[in-house]
């Protein structure tokens, strides 16, 4: 069954206004099947996988696209960077809107030269695994904690008991996994995993050994939904502290982490982007250990941020995402900066949290001075049984809503 992309509206509103549009992403999220379905049939499709198409690409860029003329799809455009500036003078000699679309990863490369090549032509969106929305057939959004918003919310979804939500959380977003088994679960991040190390991370930093950033990799895991120490981290990996911070780098470039904003507090709080893959390099083996297990809070913090990241990325915003910490130790999860307000959400892995919202006073710094920031409607995401208000401003909030 097709599940529907809540990106696609996004992708067909930039196509009529720019004449290139890259969609990046992390492998295997589903970035060509999503536009090889938007696709007219007049649209060529190539891939740089193909080592004949790729050095025709690298070498006669310019015979390149006398052979495959527009409208056109690109597949993995990092390949072939030099490319980029011939695109450029296509467009700038007699494009249209929407002639070439381009998918790519290895954000860091890719990004630099997409910038110098085709700034101010160019509409770059990010794609990421399933949301839950998409999943469930929820309407697309960004994710803001309002009333109107909570209540369409609260029509269209279901409660989604803890059970259910771990075997989300376990499993991951990962297309190919919809529906899979438990073999097919480890077979899939087995292949996954060794296809990054081998291709990917050799193509974004000097790894000597494999195995050592594997090791990285899982400690990197351990610490999703968690303030990173940079320290700490390198000890258990066995590399440096420099060393440790770059590679987080690797990770964000490849789309497999995300860092956290901050206020209050220097150290980021990072999120794996996959919560299948964490589970898989922490090895939990399945939902039922995962949601028992020491790091269930941690796993439900990393999905609900993620959910609400994708639902700002999906819609092609930037996501507004933060967390405040104070120096007393005192946090608020997630703040989102929407229109000049500053949006609480507390997550807890119960059914009736109390008292959550009263940590939201330590965001009056934040609310006070010149350059003050309105304190708007927040709430906690949780397991109750129903949208329920806490006061005035706050919300308890199904997960199942996200």
């Amino acid at each position: 069954m097709y599940i529907k992309r809540h990106l696609e509206t996004t992708i067909e509103k930039l196509n009529s206004c720019f004449k290139v549009l890259l969609v990046t992403g992390p492998r295997q999220v589903g970035k060509t099947t999503l536009l090889r379905r938007l696709a007219a049939v007049d649209r060529t499709y190539v891939t740089m996988d193909d080592i004949n198409v790729r050095s025709l690409a690298m070498t006669e860029p310019g015979l390149f696209l006398q052979r495959y003329k527009p409208p056109l799809l690109i597949d993995e455009i990092q390949m072939a960077p030099k490319l980029l500036p011939y695109i450029k003078m296509y467009v700038d000699g007699h494009g249209n809107n929407g002639d070439f679309w381009l998918t790519g990863s290895h954000a860091f490369d890719l990004m630099e030269n997409v910038t110098e090549s085709l700034a101010g032509r160019i509409a770059i969106v990010h794609l990421l695994g399933f949301s839950h929305a998409e999943v469930a057939g929820l309407g697309a959004g960004a994710f803001v904690p309002e009333e109107k918003f909570l209540l369409q919310r609260a029509q269209e979804a279901e409660i989604l008991p803890m059970r259910d939500l771990f075997e989300q959380i376990w499993r991951g977003s990962m297309p190919a996994l919809n529906n899979a088994s438990e073999q097919d679960w480890n077979n899939y991040y087995s292949s996954y995993v060794q296809t990054f190390l081998q291709r990917d991370v050799r193509a974004l930093t000097q790894v000597n050994d494999e195995l050592q950033f594997y090791r990285f990799l899982c400690a990197a895991a351990s610490y999703t939904g968690s303030m990173i120490n940079y320290a700490a981290l390198a000890k258990e990996a066995e590399i440096t502290a420099p060393t440790a911070k770059q590679w987080l780098k690797v990770l964000a470039a490849a789309g497999f982490m995300h860092p956290n904003l901050k206020y209050g507090v220097k150290a980021p709080k990072v999120y794996f982007t996959d919560t299948g893959l964490a589970a898989y390099l922490l090895r939990w083996s399945n939902a039922e250990i995962l949601e028992a297990g020491a790091m269930s809070s941690s796993f439900l913090e990393t999905w609900a941020v993620m959910e609400i990241y994708k639902s700002f990325s999906n819609c092609g915003q930037i996501p507004p995402l933060g967390y405040y910490r104070d120096f007393n130790s005192r946090e608020v999860e997630l703040v989102l900066n929407v229109d000049g307000s500053i949006h609480p959400l507390a997550i807890r892995k119960s059914s009736s949290p109390v008292k959550e919202t009263k940590k939201f006073d330590i965001l009056r710094p934040v609310a006070e001075g010149e350059r003050a920031l309105k304190l708007g409607a927040g709430g906690v995401i949780c397991f109750a049984n129903d949208l329920l208000p806490i006061d005035a401003r706050n919300w308890y909030i199904p997960a199942g809503l996200l």
